[in-house]
């Protein structure tokens, strides 16, 4: 399904998609933003099993090399596991026109995830040192609910976030999910919320409109009072290629 609104188009895929394909599909949308021939492009989906292998990735944190594929994702950040149950964004956005920040592009899409879960009544939370996004269980166990892997060429932004709705949460047991061995992974699933992905998605766009813009705007600043004091996500987490 497309969906074309403005200056941005939004795509959510039925079926599953390779990593491949979606390599691909993106590195021809992000050259054609560049140069002006096409709109931005957020984009939902959902992968068959698979693992990602970002530029951070250690050799001794994919624990199963045999039991999924493995891809080179072309992003940053460490192991990743993608499946269906999980909804995958990918943001194609020129930040030419919406501010040269990736800092704040990062915790954008930190934003729209905190708000999406938020909105079925699951309170997730930044980490410091930690990209991606956090739910505190009972006796204070803390579990990774959504991640994010970006990359930005020339200020086009691609790669984006994995929320997990009701994926096979057994499957990350085959890495070290983005290198922190010492905190779980959950889903809406097991927090008690069946949700469906279509509730998701309708959340997701809206948090996506309110927080982003369907118009190219400069990105709110609420990131730079509310960032954490920590070494930018330019060197500690995502690739970058202005």
């Amino acid at each position: 399904m497309t969906v074309h609104e403005n200056s941005l188009e939004w795509r959510i895929s039925d079926s599953l998609v390779s990593y491949p394909d979606a390599l691909e599909t993106m590195e021809r949308r992000v050259a054609a933003i560049r140069a002006d021939e096409a709109s931005e492009l957020v984009w939902l989906l959902e992968h068959p099993p698979l693992y990602t292998a970002g530029t951070s990735a250690r050799p001794s944190d994919l624990k199963d090399p045999h039991r999924f594929p493995v891809y080179d994702a072309g992003r940053g950040g460490q192991y990743t596991y993608h499946g269906p149950g999980q909804r995958v964004g990918y943001f194609m956005l020129d930040l030419r026109r919406r501010g040269k920040d990736v800092r704040c592009f990062v915790h954008h899409l930190e934003e729209v995830m905190i708000r999406t879960v938020g909105a079925f009544g699951v309170t997730a939370e930044r980490r410091a040192g930690r990209v991606g996004v956090w739910v505190t269980r009972p006796g204070g166990v803390e579990e990774k609910i959504g991640a994010i892997g970006v990359r930005v060429r020339k200020w086009v932004t691609f790669h984006g976030l994995a929320l997990n709705v009701d994926p096979d949460l057994s499957h990350f047991g085959g890495i070290v999910p983005c290198g922190i061995a010492d905190h779980g992974v959950t889903s809406l699933a097991a927090l008690g919320l069946p949700v469906t992905m279509d509730d998701v998605d309708v959340v997701l766009r809206q948090t996506f409109d309110d927080i982003f813009g369907i118009e190219a705007r400069p990105m709110p600043e609420v990131c730079a009072q509310d960032a954490a004091p920590d070494p930018s996500p330019e060197t500690t987490h995502p690739v970058f290629q202005i």
